[in-house]
C-alpha cells in the first residue's frame, strides 16, 4: 500500500481496513486496489471524512477572489482545476499535500497522445470528445488572465511550474478519471450550518436506497464533458458538486466488474463491497458499465477484446442528411422538426450496441424527418414522437449507417489483421480495439436493418378473414 497516501489519509481521520485491502500496480490498469484476503459482501473497506474531499467548496481559493474573478473561470471544471493547481503550489501548507503528491502525472489517455496517433481514432466516437483545442482556449482565455492579475495568490515564481498548460491538462485529466459527484446532504447542512463540506458531487448521487437502512450511493461523474474545461451537459450541474475523493479514486473501473460502491452518510463516505471478493482479486468501483471508448478516454485503457462493451454513436445530423434524399425539406423545415424533437426530450445522438442495434428512438427520429407536411402537423398536435410505419425509415437508417461506416479510414478486416499482427504501439492497439468494436456494431446494425420485414399473418375465423371488431370463437 502506498505509504505516503496511507499516512496522509490516516492523519486526516480516514479509516481503512488494511487487513482486507491493499494498493498495488496492476497490469494494464496502473495503481489499483486488491483484496488481501476473502472479503464478504457488505463489508466496509474504508471511510472518508467529508472535510478531506477536494472541491471548490473545501478549497479556500474562492473566498480569496472577488465575485467577478471567480465567475470569470466559468461553470465547467476550470474552477476546480485552478483550485487543484493552487493547492499543489502551496506544497506542505496545503491540506491535500500528501494526497496530491500521490496522484498520477502521466496518462495514456488520448488527451496526451501525439497528433500522429490521434489520427488512429479518426471516425470513432472518441475523436470529437477529446477537446484539446477547447481546453487550451479555456486556459488561455480564462486562466492566464487571472494568474497575471493576482500575483499575490499565484506567485510569479510558480507560474512556470504549477500553472502551466501541461498542469492544466494533468489536473483536468485527474478530474476526468477520478472525480465523483457528491451531493450536498441537506439534513446534515441544517444540523451543521457552519461546516463547509457537507457534501460534494462528482459521482452522481442516487437517492434511492439499495437496501433498508443503507447509506445513499455516490456515483461516478458521468456527465458529458470534454477532457478539460467546460461541461457539455445541460443538466445544470454545479461545479461545487464535483469532488476529488481520496482513497476512493484508487479503485479502477471495468465493464461488468463492479464489486464495491461508494455510499455517503452525513459526515463520511464509505466504500462498501456489493458482492464477495476472493483474495487476490481486484476491487472495482464501476458505475454504469462504461464502454471501451469511455474507458480509454477517461482512464487510458480498454478491456480485453470481446469482454468489454462497444458502442457506436450515430449523430442526428447524418440522419437529417440522408432523409433529404427521401423527403426534400428546406433547412428551416428540418430545423423545426429537429428542434421539436429536442424539446420533447429526444437526443441528437443515438447510441448503438450489440443489444440495441436499432434503438426505437433512432427509428422514431428518422420517421419524424420523413413525415409529410400533413403528418407533421398531426404529430405536433399529438405532442409525441411518431410511431414507425414507413418502409423508407429503415432505408434511410441504412444509408446513415453506411455513411457512418465510411468515416473510418480503414476497413474492419484491415483493422483485425493489423491487431492480430501484434506490431502496434500501446496507443495504436487501444485505437484498433475501439475501431474494431465500433465497426462490429455497425456491421451488425447494417445486417439487422437489411433484413426483410416479417410478413403480416392474416387471422382467419371460421367464415374467412376476421373483420375488425369481430369476436373470435
Amino acid at each position: 500500500m502506498d505509504s505516503t497516501l496511507l499516512q496522509w489519509f490516516k492523519s486526516h481521520d480516514g479509516v481503512i481496513d488494511e487487513e482486507h485491502m491493499g494498493l498495488g500496480e496492476i497490469d494494464g490498469c496502473g495503481l489499483g486496489a486488491i483484496s488481501v484476503k476473502d472479503i464478504p459482501k457488505g463489508h466496509v473497506l474504508f471511510e472518508i471524512p467529508r472535510n478531506i474531499l477536494l472541491s471548490t467548496r473545501t478549497c479556500t481559493l474562492k473566498s480569496k477572489l472577488t465575485g467577478s474573478e471567480w465567475a470569470g473561470l466559468g461553470k465547467g471544471w476550470t474552477p476546480l482545476i485552478v483550485c487543484m493547481m493552487w493547492e499543489a503550489a502551496k506544497g506542505g501548507e496545503s491540506n491535500w499535500d500528501g494526497y496530491l503528491a500521490t496522484m498520477p502525472t502521466r496518462f495514456d489517455t488520448p488527451m496526451f497522445w501525439p497528433i500522429s496517433e490521434l489520427e488512429e481514432l479518426r471516425g470513432t466516437s472518441i475523436a470529437e470528445k477529446i477537446g484539446r483545442d477547447d481546453a487550451e482556449k479555456e486556459y488561455s482565455e480564462r486562466v492566464v488572465p487571472l494568474l497575471k492579475s493576482r500575483p499575490d495568490l499565484f506567485l510569479p515564481a510558480h507560474l512556470d511550474t504549477y500553472y502551466t498548460l501541461e498542469q492544466f491538462h494533468i489536473m483536468g485529466s485527474r478530474i476526468l478519471s477520478r472525480s465523483f459527484l457528491v451531493e450536498e446532504d441537506e439534513s446534515d447542512k441544517e444540523e451543521n450550518p457552519d461546516v463547509s463540506m457537507e457534501s460534494s458531487k462528482s459521482m452522481d448521487v442516487d437517492r434511492s436506497r439499495e437496501e433498508a437502512n443503507s447509506p445513499d450511493e455516490v456515483k461516478e461523474d458521468e456527465h458529458e464533458q470534454n477532457d478539460d474545461g467546460d461541461s457539455d451537459s445541460e443538466d445544470g450541474e454545479n461545479v461545487e458538486d464535483i469532488a476529488m475523493v481520496p482513497m476512493a479514486d484508487m479503485l479502477n473501473a471495468r465493464y461488468g466488474g463492479e464489486n464495491a460502491k461508494l455510499f455517503y452518510e452525513p459526515r463520511v463516505l464509505k466504500m462498501i463491497t456489493t458482492k464477495s471478493i476472493a483474495a487476490g482479486e481486484q476491487i472495482w468501483n464501476t458505475y454504469g458499465d462504461p464502454p471501451n471508448s469511455d474507458l480509454l478516454r477517461r482512464y487510458g485503457y480498454v478491456d480485453v477484446p470481446g469482454q468489454g462493451l462497444d458502442i457506436v454513436e450515430l449523430r442526428g445530423s447524418l440522419l437529417v442528411e440522408c432523409a433529404s434524399s427521401y423527403v426534400p425539406l428546406l433547412s428551416e423545415q428540418q430545423k423545426e422538426r429537429v428542434d421539436w424533437w429536442l424539446e420533447m426530450g429526444g437526443d441528437d445522438t443515438f447510441t448503438l450496441d450489440m443489444k440495441s442495434l436499432l434503438p426505437p428512438e433512432l427509428l422514431s427520429f428518422t420517421q419524424l424527418l420523413l413525415l409529410s407536411d400533413t403528418e407533421w402537423e398531426k404529430t405536433q398536435e399529438k405532442e409525441k414522437p411518431p410511431k414507425l410505419k414507413s418502409d423508407e425509415v429503415k432505408k434511410c437508417v441504412k444509408d446513415a449507417l453506411v455513411m457512418r461506416m465510411g468515416l473510418y479510414p480503414t476497413s474492419l478486416e484491415e483493422d483485425e489483421n493489423q491487431l492480430a499482427s501484434g506490431q502496434n504501439t500501446l496507443n495504436k492497439r487501444h485505437a484498433l480495439i475501439i475501431r474494431i468494436g465500433e465497426k462490429q456494431v455497425l456491421k451488425a446494425a447494417l445486417e439487422s436493418v437489411s433484413e426483410p420485414a416479417p410478413k403480416k399473418r392474416k387471422t382467419e375465423s371460421q367464415g374467412g378473414t376476421r373483420k375488425k371488431g369481430a369476436r373470435q370463437k
